[in-house]
Formats: C-alpha cells, structure tokens, sequence
C-alpha cells in the first residue's frame, strides 16, 4: 500500500482513504486553452472589456467551473489508483465499470496565479441491487489560502468480484 493514502475508521464504522495531492499554480494560458478547447465561447471568458465591468470579485479573468472540476481529477489522478487498491484491499472491489456521476458546488473563484491542490477522501457509498460497488470520491480543491474552491465527489462503479 502507499504510504500517501491515508486510512481512517470513523466513529460509524465507515472507512475513509485519502491522500493530498500536489500543488498547480493556475495560469491565464490554463483558462484561455480550456475555454477554446471545449467552445466555452461566453462572454465572461473571451470578452475581457466585459468581465471588467463585471461587479464584484469577477471583475477579471477567472476560471471556468468546468475547468476547475477537471483539474481537481487532474490533481489526484497519478494517485487515485493507490487510493482504490487500499479500497480493493480491505472491502474488496471487482472490475472498475466507469464513472456514474458528479456533484458539484463552486464555493470561490480561482484565478490566473493562484495556486490548487485537492484533498481527496473516498469511501464506499453503496452496493447496487445489482451486487456492483459504488465508491465516492469527494475532492475539495483548496487554493493557497487554503479557502475552498470546489467541492465536488465523483462517484465511480466497480462489478462484483467473481
């Protein structure tokens, strides 16, 4: 097992992995490319004369929701095979079936220069009537002034074993 997964037994009984992942300083250049790679031709995100005029806090570049769900899975990514294996050990998982769902909610934004990492805590959600394992994989996606940006869980299905 990693010594970067970290295991704990709630008073539930519940069992939670986790781990922190590293740390990717946001860049303009990041937000520019996604919004161009994915067609997120809004005017918040291309028109920088309207974002100015924008109240508050948005009143400059800032980044896509989208953009930031999908670094926070980038983030964990290298490592989230460790956390599952731990899964695999102790509960006993078959064959990864995919990806079901993910939940989302945007606490702060994140803009160009501000630094991202995730703490990621898993825990089996449920067996299906089907005998499949669903996991939850809930990444809080924190910035360097360790505020919460987004708090989003995956939730991801493996097969019997069998």
């Amino acid at each position: 097992m990693s010594r970067h997964v970290r295991i704990e037994e709630r008073e539930t009984g519940e069992m939670v992995y986790g781990l922190t992942s590293h740390r990717r300083t946001l860049t303009e250049t990041d937000i520019v490319n996604f919004v161009n790679l994915v067609g997120l031709h809004e005017a918040p995100f291309i028109d920088m004369e309207w974002v100015k005029r924008m109240p508050g806090i948005h009143n400059k570049r800032f980044a896509p929701a989208p953009l930031l769900i999908s670094l926070g899975m980038g983030l964990v990514a290298t490592s989230v095979t460790e956390v599952i294996d731990a899964i695999g050990e102790r509960e006993g998982l078959g064959a990864f079936h995919g990806m079901v769902g993910v939940e989302a909610r945007v606490r702060s934004p994140a803009f160009p220069g501000d630094t991202l990492w995730v703490e990621l805590e898993a825990r089996v959600d449920r067996k299906t009537s089907r005998g499949q394992t669903l996991v939850a994989l809930q990444h809080l996606l924190m910035n360097q002034r360790d505020e919460l940006v987004v708090d989003f869980t995956e939730r991801v299905i493996f097969d019997p074993i069998g």
